[in-house]
């Protein structure tokens, strides 16, 4: 009998038509009655694919032996809990850092440009009747990158590709690392005209750039979210927009998305994107193929690929 799999979100197409071939498919998301669903195929359940795990979720899962997370990120899921249950957990690494890292310079030079301003500009009949202004360039300017990961690492390059200078905060200094380390955030938006956030998730970075944060990055910074929303102070973040006390801000995501803070709506010193990070034909295509290979590799008593617990 093909091995039992419960899905908790929907997935790229390919990789549900993939995990379809190999597996018995349950389909929380789609689900009218989830309860009854999982107390309908609890006993057989040995595999997840997708995140959103919980323990208590987890507790009606007596044979639940992987959750197969679509995403790098893997905060929806208590690692801990899966851990105390000897229940393995991956994640979609190293795939869908390219993507991230072109969102990331895109949203940038969007930012430093008024790029989406612009289009509206010349769209609403604005040009040539009346100038759209002088704004900012990403040369010579320093970008401060929180979160120097793999991802961090290609945003990085690519950044020096546009002359700029790069320095960077983490828990550690990375030797082998060219860029200049910064052991205090503040001391680093202090020093940074642009501010990047690529950190994971979770208790351990909730809020991290605060108030005290964003004023060090100032009326002439840029912040730049492609993390979390919940790295950031959100209502100080929207508020020193507003008044001028920060410079500017482009976002991939938001504390509590998809909802989006309704005082960022109208201001021109925002850009807003909707959680389009990895959000690419191949990017997708890849971390839905990481996600059937981990299953693969677990049911097939071989080395998960990129295991996480």
């Amino acid at each position: 009998m093909p091995i039992e799999i419960l899905q908790t979100g929907k997935l790229l197409a390919s990789c549900e038509a993939a995990l379809a071939e190999r597996y018995t498919v349950h389909k929380l998301h789609e689900a009218a009655d989830k309860d009854a669903l999982i107390a309908s195929v609890a006993p057989n359940i040995r595999g997840v694919a997708g995140g959103s795990m919980q323990a208590d979720l987890m507790d009606k899962l007596p044979k639940l032996e992987i959750i197969a997370n679509f995403g790098v990120g893997y905060d929806s899921i208590d690692t801990a809990a899966a851990k105390a249950r000897n229940i393995r957990v991956t994640n979609t690494p190293n795939v869908l850092n390219d993507a991230v890292a072109e969102l990331t310079i895109g949203l940038m030079i969007a930012l430093a440009r008024r790029i989406p301003q612009g289009d509206q500009f010349v769209r609403q009949g604005k040009w040539p009747g009346a100038q759209f202004g002088l704004f900012t360039e990403l040369t010579g300017k320093t970008v401060g990158i929180l979160g120097l990961g793999r991802i961090g690492k290609e945003i990085a390059v690519r950044a020096q590709a546009m002359k700029m200078r790069v320095v960077y905060y983490g828990r550690k200094r990375q030797v082998r690392e060219p860029f200049i380390y910064y052991s205090d955030l503040t001391e680093m938006a202090r020093d940074s005209d642009w501010l990047v956030i690529i950190a994971p998730g979770g208790a351990g970075t909730d809020g991290i750039v605060s108030r005290q944060v964003l004023e060090a990055l100032g009326p002439r910074g840029m912040l730049v979210n492609v993390a979390r929303g919940t790295l950031i102070d959100e209502p100080a973040m929207v508020e020193m927009l507003a008044s001028g006390a920060l410079g500017g801000a482009a976002l991939d995501v938001f504390e509590k998305e998809p909802q989006v803070p309704a005082g960022l709506l109208g201001l021109d010193n925002v850009v807003l994107s909707p959680h389009q990070g990895s959000a690419t034909n191949q990017t997708r295509d890849a971390m839905g193929a990481l996600v059937v290979a981990n299953l693969d590799a677990h049911f097939a008593g071989e080395p998960l690929i990129s295991a996480v617990v």
